[in-house]
């Protein structure tokens, strides 16, 4: 069943595997357009780098919530979230920030999980702010590697009744 959300123009609905190439290009031009701001050169091309494993993307984005955000026919945002509560990856299109987009995507990404599962996620420097506005607390500050290259971000909780 596909579940399908209008919001200020904008369609969520679940993944599909045709999504996946539109899906990953916005990933890399999110990260190396938008994260610049907080990450050095050397840490966007690791975190995006040019060669991605889709067939693992594919099987946890099928596996997993997982909902894009299309406007115009565009994928505008993707998002996703497992059944234990964490919340993986959520990217909004470089030229669709603040818009509500993922607002509308967590907020579709928090509701398919049981109310009574607290929500976790690593968030970046740059998408920390978004999260702490939605009543995220930080838990700790990490440091992750990626090809020898380390990336600092934050595990953050949801706390829900």
């Amino acid at each position: 069943m596909t579940t399908v959300v209008f919001l200020n123009n904008m369609e969520i609905r679940r993944y599909k595997t045709g999504d996946l190439d539109e899906i990953i290009n916005l990933f890399k031009t999110t990260v190396h357009h938008v994260n610049i701001r907080d990450y050095a050169r050397e840490q966007v091309d690791v975190w995006a780098p040019d060669c991605i494993n889709v067939e693992e993307w594919n099987k946890t984005l099928s596996e997993h919530h997982a909902f894009v955000a299309v406007r115009d026919y565009i994928i505008v945002g993707f998002g996703d979230i497992d059944h234990s509560g964490y919340l993986d990856r959520l990217y909004v299109h470089h030229e669709y920030q603040r818009e509500g987009v993922a607002t509308g995507l967590c907020d579709k990404l928090e509701s398919a999980v049981a109310p009574c599962v607290t929500i976790r996620t690593h968030a970046s420097i740059t998408a920390r702010p978004f999260f702490e506005n939605r009543g995220y607390r930080v838990l700790e500050e990490q440091f992750v590697e990626r090809m020898g290259v380390f990336l600092k971000n934050y595990v953050m909780e949801l706390p829900r009744s």
